[in-house]
């Protein structure tokens, strides 16, 4: 319970499992990896930042999205694994930005979820990631997150 109590301490509560909006799982474990679904911000069954980053949103509530997202994606994770002391390492991180036209800022956006994961699993928190601006997301997110965790053998 390490992960989740560090989680607290910087004011974070691992949300409730969101449930899937299409025919998919959150996450599956294949050869010793999680491999989430895309993640959007709900929160108790509610989008919380809808729109697009850079027009209806400013790259402050981008980040905030993205840090809700890996709070699902870790959601996802624990429903998976039972535990997330069990990660060893975050792998990847793939973060699509639902952008206005000429936004150019997806890597300062990602930097909302990549910051949260360092600050709670330290050097075993840096991770590859990609940053892509999209025109839509599903039901209008502004972001969304997929993520790989190693886990402990």
């Amino acid at each position: 319970m390490q992960i989740e109590e560090k989680l607290k301490e910087l004011g974070h509560q691992l949300p409730e499992i969101a449930k899937p909006l299409a025919s998919y799982i959150p996450a599956t474990v294949v050869d010793g990896f999680v491999y989430t679904s895309g993640q959007v911000p709900i929160l108790k069954g509610e989008l919380i930042y809808k729109g697009k980053v850079g027009s209806d949103l400013t790259l402050n509530e981008g980040q905030m999205a993205a840090q809700m997202c890996i709070l699902n994606c870790l959601a996802a994770i624990k429903g998976e694994i039972g535990d997330l002391d069990k990660i060893e390492r975050i792998v990847k991180l793939t973060v699509f930005v639902q952008s206005a036209e000429g936004f150019t800022d997806q890597p300062k956006v990602a930097n909302g979820a990549s910051d949260l994961l360092q600050q709670v699993f330290g050097d075993a928190g840096k991770h590859a990631r990609s940053a892509v601006g999209v025109i839509h997301l599903p039901i209008g997110s502004a972001v969304e997150i997929e993520m790989i965790a190693k886990i402990r053998a």
